[in-house]
């Protein structure tokens, strides 16, 4: 249920309970006053006098002046918040409209649209009028991005395969394809430079969106995206089956913590993804059977401490896997290693050499820390 949904006590309900606590209210009162001013008793001895009866009189306007101020604040109340249920239910309509707009510019065939749909959404994200809208923007945002898309057309051959030479119009056309290809990659580089610029910013304020789920599963990351200082803490964040083949993939000081984060059977195949500075703190991480076939992925400065960290099932293969990082400090460069403190990392079942400086880093594992596969363990000293 919406915490903005109007929920309302009948007026005879209202009043009958108002009532009932402004006389409780009152009778602790007369009962405090009676026990501090040490009352022993009345005396029913006396007359009624012109005084008694003015004051009697002045009480019981008092009486009426005070439930009709009792009514007409139940009354204000009321209208209040018919008022804020109206305001709420206009703001999801005009929400609603917008949102409809924007998933309109997302599938037009125009690539400028699609750009220009995507921008909407984000703010539509930051404007909605509950966590529920700003999630569904989110995730249409994150479906668009799990879309198939064209590969790369490459070179036009030449000469063509009938062996002959291709002609204006058949260059003109490979250029289009070659333009579409690019021009729709920005656009889900777009989506993913907006959500990185979107995690950095602080959780409970403005435009952020730390604590919503973000599902980037099977997508395709080829160019230089940056997601450094982010904080992926509550929620689930997928990258499940990812690809990361190109460009340079920054997670360097970003905190996984408190959270779902998943990078299993993710594929790093190429380029540079970076989580030096990383801390994994409390949560979940997974590269469970991730594959590292290409390029190069580092680890160097990062933080593994509680929470749980796993590489079971991750297969190590070609390029370069590394714990130890370069870090620089007053100007100067010097070798940076990852830290293992508390929690359980696991390496069970992975396969192929182990990463570069990963034995070396955490020395002798202990249970509680590192768990290594069999093949790892006779070269760790």
């Amino acid at each position: 249920m919406n915490e903005r949904e109007l929920r309302l006590w009948g007026v005879r309900r209202a009043l009958a309970l108002t009532f009932a606590a402004a006389i409780l209210a009152a009778g602790s009162v007369f009962y405090a006053l009676i026990v501090l001013l040490d009352f022993q008793g009345i005396d029913t001895t006396g007359k009624l006098d012109a005084k008694t009866l003015f004051d009697l009189v002045k009480l019981s306007f008092g009486v009426v002046a005070g439930a009709g101020a009792l009514v007409a604040l139940v009354v204000a109340y009321r209208r209040q918040r018919v008022d804020e249920a109206g305001a709420h239910r206009e703001a999801t309509r005009l929400h609603t409209e917008r949102f409809t707009q924007a998933v309109e510019q997302l599938g037009s065939d125009s690539p400028a649209v699609r750009l220009g749909g995507v921008h909407a959404l984000a703010g539509l994200a930051d404007d909605a009028p509950d966590n529920n809208l700003r999630q569904t923007c989110i995730d249409v945002l994150c479906a668009y991005l799990r879309l198939p898309f064209p590969s790369h057309p490459g070179d036009l051959p030449d000469p063509l395969p009938d062996a002959t030479p291709p002609t204006e119009e058949q260059r003109d056309a490979h250029q289009d394809k070659k333009d579409l290809y690019y021009a729709l990659r920005e656009v889900r580089h777009t989506v993913l430079r907006l959500i990185g610029d979107h995690y950095r910013i602080p959780h409970g304020t403005h435009r952020s969106w730390q604590g919503c789920d973000l599902d980037l599963t099977g997508v395709t990351i080829d160019g230089n995206i940056n997601f450094d200082g982010a904080t992926f803490s509550g929620g689930r964040v997928s990258f499940d089956g990812a690809t990361f083949s190109d460009g340079i993939v920054y997670f360097g000081d970003t905190t996984f913590s408190g959270g779902w984060v998943y990078f299993g059977s993710a594929t790093f195949s190429g380029g540079i993804v970076s989580f030096d500075g990383a801390t994994f703190s409390g949560g979940w991480v997974s590269f469970g059977s991730a594959t590292f076939s290409d390029g190069r992925v580092s680890f160097g400065s990062a933080t593994f401490s509680d929470g749980t960290v796993s590489f079971d099932g991750a297969t190590f293969s070609d390029g370069t896997v590394s714990f130890i990082g370069i870090a620089f400090s007053a100007g100067r460069m010097s070798p940076s290693s990852a830290m293992f403190s508390g929690g359980t990392v696991s390496f069970n079942q992975a396969t192929g050499p182990a990463p570069e400086g990963l034995l070396d880093v955490i020395g002798t594992p202990t249970p509680q820390e590192v768990v290594l596969p069999d093949i790892w363990l006779p070269a760790n000293p």
